[in-house]
């Protein structure tokens, strides 16, 4: 139960930044507001798409693909989890280990959004200086049975907009509970192990089916 809680929150909260490309927002737009005003939308379409909901991997993907990943900094989240290992790391190292870890989360989003049923979240108010340019958000996403799940996102202004870095789930956040098995691998087999660990596990998930939302 508290595997699936995390998975529904960390999903919630990416696809809670969805829909830009269809409609972008105004640059002045707080990025609390931004996510407030979308989330419900990108929610309800995942509960309405009945081949998310029985577990259509195509559909599911195509969905994470489009709509979520333009907007998570995958190069600084992956950078944060490698440590001081990124700065030793080839650009061509980089770029791999970006890629994986990428394809790792998206497996992780696809996963939770074929469970979304009737989760809704709830924002905290945002503390934080009109001029900041990395923030903290705070949400809770309230489920049908069970103690709400609560749930901040780091995000950063960059030259094309707000993107999400790190995501804290039931007070752990991403980037450093990665950042542990991270340095584990690479200790082991460096960067490259790191890579091929990574990839071998990216393979495994592939040949397993999305669950059903029940």
């Amino acid at each position: 139960m508290k595997l699936m809680k995390q998975l529904l929150a960390m999903a919630t909260i990416a696809f809670a930044t969805a829909t830009q490309a269809a409609a972008p927002a105004p640059a002045t737009e707080a990025p609390d507001a931004l996510v407030k005003r979308i989330s419900q939308e990108v929610i309800d379409t995942a509960k309405a798409d009945k081949g998310i909901q029985s577990g259509d991997i195509n559909r599911v993907n195509a969905l994470v693909e489009t709509k979520i990943l333009p907007y998570v900094d995958f190069q600084r989240m992956t950078s944060l989890a490698a440590g001081r290992h990124w700065r030793t790391a080839t650009p061509d190292q980089q770029q791999r280990l970006s890629a994986e870890f990428r394809t790792l989360l998206v497996y992780t989003y696809a996963g939770a959004l074929a469970q979304i049923k009737n989760e809704t979240v709830e924002f905290k108010p945002l503390r934080a200086d009109p001029g900041d340019t990395d923030v903290e958000v705070r949400s809770q996403v309230n489920v049908a049975r069970g103690e709400p799940v609560p749930l901040n996102y780091r995000v950063a202004k960059t030259p094309s907009g707000w993107k999400i870095y790190d995501i804290n789930v039931l007070g752990a956040w991403l980037v450093e509970t990665y950042k542990s098995s991270f340095n584990s691998e690479i200790s082991k087999g460096g960067i490259d192990g790191l890579i091929k660990t990574l990839t071998d596990k990216n393979k495994a998930l592939a040949s397993r089916p999305v669950v059903k939302a029940k």
